[in-house]
C-alpha cells in the first residue's frame, strides 16, 4: 500500500530491511542510498536512533516508537499530559532470580491504588491484543505475575463499560482520518485478530480530540489510538506507532498510507 501511494505522489520509495541498514554502518554505506526521509515500519530502536544521528528524518521517530511499544512508558506519557487513561500501576523492575516478595507486593499495590477486581494485566510489550489478561482475584493475579515475571508489565483498571468493544482511531498529523468500532461477542478484547468484528464509526469531537492529544503526547506523527468507553466519555487504552491499517482500509475505504506519506512530505518541505 505504501509503495502504491508513493507512486501516486512521485516518491521513489524503496524497501530496505534492518539487516541491510545495519550492514551499511560497517563499511558498506555505499550500498544504501541516502534518503530524504525514512518511513520506519519497524521497532528496531537502535537502528532508528542511528539513522536520526545521521540527520535523516525518521517517521515515526525512535522515541515515539519506544513510548508506544512499552505500555508503562505510554501510561507515563499520557499521565504527564493529563490525558484520561485507566488507573494504572507500572510494576517495579525485577530479575528472574529475585521476582516479587512481601516487601514488593503487587497485590498490596493494587489494594492501595483503589483498583478493584476484575482488573487487567498487560505485558509491556505485546501486539494484536495478545499478552493482555483479565484477572478476577488476587490469587489469579499472583499466579499470572509468577508466569510472566520478570517481564515488565502493568496492572490496569478494567473498564467494564467497554467490555468487548473499543474504537480504533487513526491519527495523521493533527487530525483523525479514519476510525472504526470493534466489537467482540466472546472476548473482553475487541481486537480483530482475537475474533472481533468491525464497522465504520464516526467519532464525536471529544473522541477526536482525545486521540490527537494521545498521539502528540507520545511524540508520534501518526498513530492508531484505541479508546475505551468509560462511564463518562472515553479513556485511552493504547497508542500504536506502527498500527496496521489494512483492516481499517477494508472497513472504511480510507487509504492511510497515502495520508501518512502526504503528511511526511509536508513535514520535510518537499
Amino acid at each position: 500500500m505504501f509503495l502504491n501511494s508513493a507512486k501516486k505522489l512521485d516518491i521513489d520509495l524503496r524497501i530496505h530491511t534492518n539487516l541491510e541498514y545495519n550492514r551499511s554502518f560497517w563499511g558498506k554505506k555505499q550500498d544504501i542510498h541516502e534518503p530524504d526521509f525514512v518511513l520506519f515500519w519497524d521497532k528496531d530502536l537502535l537502528l532508528a536512533k542511528s539513522l536520526e544521528n545521521m540527520r535523516i528524518p525518521v517517521y515515526n521517530c525512535s522515541e515515539s516508537i519506544m513510548n508506544c511499544d512499552d505500555k508503562g512508558r505510554t501510561f507515563i506519557c499520557l499521565r504527564d499530559k493529563h490525558i484520561k487513561t485507566p488507573k494504572t500501576i507500572v510494576a517495579p523492575m525485577t530479575y528472574d532470580n529475585i521476582g516479587y516478595n512481601d516487601i514488593v507486593s503487587i497485590g498490596k499495590m493494587v489494594r492501595e491504588s483503589g483498583i478493584t477486581y476484575p482488573l487487567i494485566v498487560k505485558e509491556s510489550q505485546g501486539s494484536f491484543g495478545e499478552q493482555v489478561y483479565l484477572i478476577n482475584d488476587e490469587m489469579s493475579l499472583e499466579k499470572k505475575i509468577a508466569e510472566i515475571s520478570p517481564k515488565p508489565f502493568v496492572v490496569q483498571e478494567f473498564i467494564a463499560n467497554s467490555l468487548g468493544r473499543d474504537i480504533r482511531l487513526q491519527v495523521v498529523g493533527d487530525r483523525v482520518v479514519a476510525s472504526m468500532l470493534r466489537i467482540s461477542e466472546n472476548d473482553f478484547r475487541a481486537n480483530i485478530t482475537a475474533g472481533g468484528k468491525m464497522q465504520a464509526y464516526d467519532p464525536d469531537e471529544e473522541a477526536r480530540k482525545l486521540a490527537v492529544a494521545a498521539c502528540k503526547a507520545t511524540g508520534c506523527l501518526f498513530a492508531g489510538v484505541d479508546l475505551l468507553f468509560a462511564e463518562e466519555g472515553y479513556t485511552v487504552c493504547e497508542v500504536n506507532s506502527n498500527a496496521h491499517f489494512k483492516n481499517l482500509y477494508d472497513c472504511t475505504g480510507v487509504d492511510v498510507s497515502l495520508l501518512i506519506l502526504e503528511e511526511i512530505l509536508r513535514r520535510i518541505g518537499k
